[in-house]
């Protein structure tokens, strides 16, 4: 994860009247700002993927295991039964068998269908599918010749696409820690945030907020709020029209969605330093603004590039049977 943290060059704290309730509420709604308009929806595929026939058929090789990657509840490609060699070659009188985690793989089964060639292929992928699949092939290269046998091993790994998401933290000086003012305020701010993102279809969730006693360099104590929220984009099954267009890219809406957090910030400081009146008694510090990419697998599954060097960023299952 990579962390941004802007300069810490502060406003210095000027002394002015308490703020209402509902001058909390005025000042937050003046520095909304329209959202841009709105991106699409997208159906995530893995980075990386191009849809081609080639692409959905994986050949074996008899040098080695041949690692396979499916996204769970997801159809799999077709697991072939030869190698890149033979599969552009003729065999004469072919015939396959399947062996799995579980045992003999029998053709007809519900969630596991074997074509008339010999192709595996999972409709619905399970995390407990997870493990190493071997394929005894024998066929004849030729009908004059005695049959050939050759044996292919695949290793088939569930994997989940990665969360990613921005955490931000922002301090605010607050009025005292006890105030209901301050609780206000944190809704207030919520509900703006939330509805900046909302035509992105990216969500905002706070994940903490809480009120110090802070003692300022050559100054006294003051009140500030910690404000700790994340910025995710939401799962393609939430949204009601899946969009192809590459500008409905996950990660491209949470950037749009980041630089629109960011603007609000900073406009809050361009309001701030027109004011002819004092300042208010929550407002936003400047230079506290700090934002942290994080990029996290779900429990049980993790990105190894070592161990998964033809699929980086896939959040695979951590164990094979």
């Amino acid at each position: 994860m990579e962390a941004s943290t802007p300069g810490r060059a502060r406003r210095g704290r000027a002394a002015g009247a308490p703020l209402s309730r509902a001058a909390v509420v005025l000042l937050l709604s003046a520095f909304v700002r329209p959202a841009s308009p709105a991106a699409g929806y997208f159906i995530r595929l893995p980075r990386g993927f191009r849809l081609t026939q080639d692409s959905l058929k994986i050949v074996g090789s008899s040098d080695y295991p041949v690692k396979v990657y499916v996204l769970l509840h997801q159809k799999s490609p077709h697991v072939l039964c030869v190698t890149q060699r033979l599969r552009n070659s003729e065999l004469i009188d072919p015939s396959f068998q399947w062996y799995g985690p579980k045992g003999k793989i029998i053709s007809g089964n519900s969630t596991i269908q074997l074509t008339s060639t010999g192709s595996l292929v999972f409709q619905n992928f399970e995390e407990s599918m997870t493990g190493v699949y071997t394929c005894f092939l024998e066929y004849k290269p030729t009908v004059d010749e005695g049959a050939a046998n050759l044996q292919l091993k695949y290793v088939i790994y569930a994997y989940r696409e990665p969360r990613f998401y921005y955490q931000f933290t922002a301090r605010y000086h607050a009025a005292p820690c006890n105030s209901i003012y301050n609780i206000s305020f944190e809704k207030k701010l919520l509900q703006i945030l939330r509805k900046l993102v909302l035509e992105l279809s990216c969500e905002v969730s706070l994940l903490k907020s809480e009120c110090h006693h802070v003692k300022m360099q050559k100054a006294g104590l003051q009140n500030e709020l910690f404000f700790t929220f994340s910025v995710s984009s939401l799962d393609t099954e939430k949204v009601p029209k899946p969009c192809i267009d590459h500008s409905c890219e996950p990660s491209r809406r949470l950037l749009k969605a980041k630089n629109l957090i960011e603007r609000f910030f900073n406009q809050q400081i361009e309001v701030l330093g027109r004011r002819a009146e004092p300042l208010p008694e929550i407002y936003y510090i400047e230079g506290t603004l700090q934002m942290v990419w994080v990029n996290r697998c779900f429990p049980g599954y993790g990105i190894n590039t070592l161990k998964h060097p033809k699929c980086p960023e896939c959040c695979a299952v951590g164990h094979c049977k």
